[in-house]
């Protein structure tokens, strides 16, 4: 039949021409480097924390000295070397793959150099002992690496900047969380809005292979700990739909706070912000390193050490979570940790500020479902945040044991995203139409006499 596809001459294209498999297997290589390039990340971020940790465990005070002299020298070092890199690197990769980015403005967002000093400037925070997650800036640095593989590409081989961009930062985010499938549906509903055919396997392929540097590094487990709910009833129900909406509004507040400190509002904090950034970023180190001292560091770092303990001692004493205190604290760390400037992701506290909501929730109630009330948690928090609601689903779903949560997620991941826009606008892709009005800005006159564009 006329139009139908011709099988042999299908094999033969796909197999025949060196440059075009060439092509492909520089894709690959790259797709393990950025893979690999997470694992570092990883690696140094988590020896960077378990430093801070003996610090404060041998003298208590020390993060009052500590915490803001080192958050001082990160803001100083990446302003001065690297702007780039601040952030948390989901919107500098939004940004690059904006159609209205020229080429030539891209290594202001994503590049080889801004992933490295991600990667220095991330752990840096985490030395430190601030309230940040390297979730996020894996998108940024996994992007880095897998965009440098233009250069060794032909100009033939119909695999765009765009492409790769796709794919490293989904890599990134399937390498951080050991979620491969988390990181394509991150692709699809966050980063891409279209792929080419004739290349979209070949991307989706790097994206499973950098997670799979990750699993066989780390082995496939979570940082976050195992969700092993019970057999689940209606009495789920009414806590849950409590966690959704408790989510859903801490979640939107928190966009809309980062929003207002990233923009910058006409008040004297943001001014003071403006004048004396580094003064203002050792401010807000000094007053996280309060929270540090009061809460015996529970609420600083990523926060997976604290909601994997949660996860293995539920329906058991834990000591070291103390209801409402510790989201609360939480909660005002991760604000001031990115208000203060210093480079690092959302990911990570809010998985830990969501799970602190669901244990919450259960210890007021009552609840015998204290996992499936955390891992609900997780999820409508981390969905209010980044209204990305199927992301956040399977990301937490693929921390879950069984498939009994399946639809219990993806309801609360809905209705607290529901209400998180009711509150404040989308937070990645609005700072990063801010970061295309800087490009705007910044760029030159058009010369006397020319014609005008459009």
């Amino acid at each position: 039949m006329k139009g139908e596809p011709d099988f042999l001459q299908n094999l033969r294209d796909e197999m025949g021409g060196g440059r075009q498999w060439l092509d492909r297997a520089v894709v690959m290589v790259y797709a393990v480097l950025a893979g690999l390039a997470v694992v570092a990340f990883t690696l140094l971020a988590d020896g960077a924390f378990a430093l801070y940790s003996g610090l404060r465990s041998n003298w208590w005070w020390a993060p009052l000295v500590w915490t803001p002299a080192l958050t001082a020298l990160v803001v100083w070092s990446v302003r001065r070397w690297a702007p780039g890199a601040a952030g948390s690197g989901v919107p500098q990769v939004m940004t690059a793959l904006d159609p209205a980015t020229p080429l030539r403005e891209r290594s202001r967002f994503v590049s080889l150099r801004l992933s490295m000093a991600k990667i220095l400037a991330v752990s840096g925070g985490v030395l430190a002992g601030l309230s940040i997650g390297r979730q996020g800036p894996s998108v940024q640095v996994a992007a880095g690496v897998m965009l440098h593989a233009r250069r060794w590409l032909s100009p033939n081989s119909g695999i765009s900047h765009r492409e790769l961009l796709v794919a490293g930062g989904a890599a990134g985010i399937a390498a951080a969380f050991n979620t491969p499938l988390g990181g394509i549906v991150f692709a699809i509903e966050e980063l891409s809005r279209r792929l080419q055919d004739r290349s979209s396997g070949l991307m989706l392929a790097a994206i499973v292979v950098a997670g799979l540097v990750a699993v066989s590094a780390f082995g496939n487990l979570s940082y976050f700990g195992r969700v092993r709910a019970e057999a689940l009833s209606w009495s789920l129900l009414m806590p849950g739909m409590l966690v959704a909406v408790g989510c859903g509004l801490l979640g939107g507040l928190m966009s809309r706070l980062l929003l207002a400190s990233f923009v910058g509002l006409p008040d004297r904090f943001c001014a003071y912000k403006r004048k004396r950034p580094v003064a203002f970023a050792a401010i807000c180190g000094f007053a996280v390193a309060v929270i540090a001292v009061v809460s015996d560091g529970t609420a600083v770092g990523g926060g997976h050490e604290h909601t994997r303990t949660m996860l293995e001692q539920v329906g058991q004493a834990d000591a070291s979570h103390q209801p409402l205190l510790f989201t609360g604290l939480k909660f005002v760390a991760s604000w001031l940790s990115s208000w203060a400037g210093v480079p690092g992701g959302l990911f990570g506290p809010s998985l830990s500020i969501g799970a602190g909501v669901g244990s919450d929730v259960a210890w007021l109630l009552g609840s015998p479902h204290s996992a499936a009330l955390i891992a609900l948690g997780m999820c409508g928090f981390l969905a209010a945040v980044t209204q990305t609601p199927i992301t956040a689903m399977i990301i937490v779903m693929e921390m879950t044991d069984g498939h009994s949560m399946v639809l219990s997620l993806m309801a609360c991941a809905l209705l607290a995203s529901l209400i998180s826009r009711m509150i404040s606008r989308p937070l990645y892709s609005t700072m990063s139409q801010l970061m295309m009005r800087s490009i705007r800005e910044d760029a030159p006159p058009p010369k006397e006499g020319s014609a005008p564009i459009g």
